[in-house]
């Protein structure tokens, strides 16, 4: 491989982790700042869809703002842009407040997400090896530095907007020095095309979508609530309240890491299944925990469980007969991303009104259902 491969792969490394740390800065404060505002579960949870919000809105004109600026500059004012969003939400007093400025961040979040993984799979085309799933590793890898930081910052006591505001500078001063002088690799004209902005998805779409969504509603769920659920289940301390997000997201990246090769080796149906066998065991462990440690371990093996199980979704989508690919994974790209909508407002309902251990006990039947729909990742026949 030449230098300049390595340096572009590297480069693209950098800015899945550079993106999610800047992205992860804030929840590991979700509790501080639900705390701040004084709302509910519920509310809290209308809030957060924000960010899902914004990003979905930018998803559709995220690939004409990447042609008009460029890589370098949608890095450079996306991530700037997400961390001052968060900032300026943590200074919010109202549930309506917080809400309007995470779509600020959601438009950094959708444009930036278009950038990193079409130049992924740019350099993945340029070097001949895959590095998607490496890639997405780094993101992992970025969002537990993230919670880990946060984690630690927050037990010293430190204010919500002082621990954000530093994060806005450290993040944007990185990637001002890494992707300055950063050349994009070359586009790959025949396979990206403008895809439709709502795609019809077919029977067989419908039935991975049915596999993928214990795990989107689960990655969604430790992200958003874990910290409040360590924090009013068990009283611990801030430390380990958002150790439990950083857990999840380190033992995901660790999966994702060597996913290729897990792939490789053994298969998709039987990775598959193994995942989603992984996440019910960590959500039953998560949702029945007498103590902090056992709801940690859980915690980590949800992570472990969800970590590849929509990457393999998406492979799947593209790999089906009966259309064009592209149009595919939009299909499943746009149901995955009404999903996360729903999951932020229906999580804090089921909390404030039940209890936040059966905010991730939904989780359970949606893992039965993901197990009966395992096979649809191996089917590639024509269906309407």
């Amino acid at each position: 491989m030449t230098q300049s491969g390595i340096s572009a792969k590297l480069s693209v490394y950098f800015s899945f982790f550079i993106y999610s740390a800047a992205l992860g800065a804030m929840f590991p404060r979700i509790g501080d700042l639900q705390l701040k505002m004084g709302i509910s579960e519920g509310a809290l949870g209308l809030a957060l869809i924000g960010l899902p919000f914004g990003a979905q809105v930018a998803l559709i004109i995220g690939g004409r703002v990447l042609e008009f600026l460029g890589y370098r500059k949608v890095m450079l004012i996306g991530i700037p842009l997400m961390g001052l969003s968060e900032m300026a939400a943590s200074t919010a007093s109202t549930p309506l407040g917080f809400f309007l400025y995470l779509i600020v961040g959601g438009l950094g979040i959708g444009v930036v997400e278009v950038a990193v993984n079409l130049e992924a799979d740019r350099v993945e085309h340029q070097v001949r090896h895959r590095i998607m799933n490496r890639s997405h590793a780094f993101w992992s890898f970025g969002f537990f530095t993230a919670g880990f930081a946060g984690a630690a910052i927050s037990q010293w006591g430190i204010d919500v907007i002082y621990h954000l505001a530093g994060f806005v500078i450290v993040t944007s001063l990185a990637t001002f020095a890494v992707l300055r002088n950063y050349e994009p690799a070359p586009s790959r004209q025949l396979s990206e095309g403008a895809s439709p902005k709502f795609v019809r998805p077919t029977k067989g779409i419908l039935m991975i979508v049915a596999f993928t969504l214990s795990a989107m509603l689960m990655e969604g769920a430790g992200i958003d609530w874990s910290v409040i659920f360590m924090r009013d289940t068990f009283h611990t301390v801030p430390f380990i309240s958002g150790a439990a997000l950083a857990i999840g997201a380190l033992t995901q990246a660790i999966v994702r890491f060597f996913a290729d090769s897990f792939v490789d080796r053994f298969g998709t149906t039987a990775v598959a299944r193994t995942s989603i066998f992984t996440l019910g065991v960590g959500i039953v462990l998560v949702t029945f925990s007498p103590n902090f440690a056992v709801a940690l371990i859980g915690f980590g093996l949800m992570g472990m469980g969800h970590a590849v199980v929509f990457p393999l979704a998406m492979s799947a989508a593209a790999q089906r007969s009966d259309r064009p690919a592209a149009v595919n994974v939009a299909a499943l790209a746009q149901l995955a991303f009404v999903t996360f909508l729903i999951a932020p407002p229906l999580l804090g309902a089921v909390a404030e009104h039940f209890g936040i251990r059966v905010s991730f006990g939904i989780g359970i039947p949606l893992v039965v259902l993901s197990w009966f729909f395992v096979d649809s990742l191996a089917s590639k026949n024509s269906e309407v």
